[in-house]
């Protein structure tokens, strides 16, 4: 049970990052021509382009991008809840505590995204500056860093605003 509840899992929250990545890609305004782009846009086309039809974009953001991501983070808290609990008595309180938990789960892959993106920006600072992956991890963390870099200056030409935005985010998962 143990195995089956771990592929689930890992390829479930592997999608939902894809899904998500896309949402938060358009909404920042993030280049999709690179490989990253690229891959996020061959994996998640299948389910997004069909739901773009009945989904609209409101207030400039993809919906169609975010629906599925729900809808796969519902299917496997109720996998997990049935596989682990069996047979479902009260299915009102059970369907607000699956969407609860599904929304929690999405809330917490994001900060991850966020969390590896700026990682992923901090490594190729050091290593390659002008590597095709530090564009787009760029554009997607820069809503965060701006404002920190307002108020911490550099220090001796180092940058700690990821640092502290990495712990800023490691407090907001301490709350979900």
């Amino acid at each position: 049970m143990q195995a089956v509840l771990f592929l689930l899992n890992a390829v479930g929250s592997f999608f939902c990052t894809l899904f998500l990545l896309r949402f938060i890609m358009q909404a920042l305004r993030v280049s999709f021509g690179g490989q990253i782009g690229g891959f996020v846009m061959a994996l998640t086309d299948w389910a997004v382009k069909p739901l773009r039809r009945i989904v609209p974009g409101i207030g400039g953001f993809d919906w169609a991008s975010l629906l599925p991501a729900l809808l796969l983070q519902l299917l496997l808290s109720g996998a997990v809840v049935f596989l682990l609990r069996g047979n479902i008595e009260d299915s009102a309180g059970l369907a607000i505590a699956l969407f609860a938990l599904a929304l929690r789960s999405l809330l917490r892959l994001t900060v991850y995204i966020f969390i590896g993106a700026l990682i992923l920006l901090a490594v190729l600072s050091w290593v390659n500056p002008y590597s095709p992956l530090a564009a787009p991890a760029h554009q997607l963390t820069r809503p965060l860093l701006d404002p920190i870099r307002r108020i911490v200056p550099l220090i001796s030409g180092i940058d700690l605003s990821p640092l502290i935005a990495i712990l800023l985010l490691q407090a907001v998962l301490m709350f979900l």
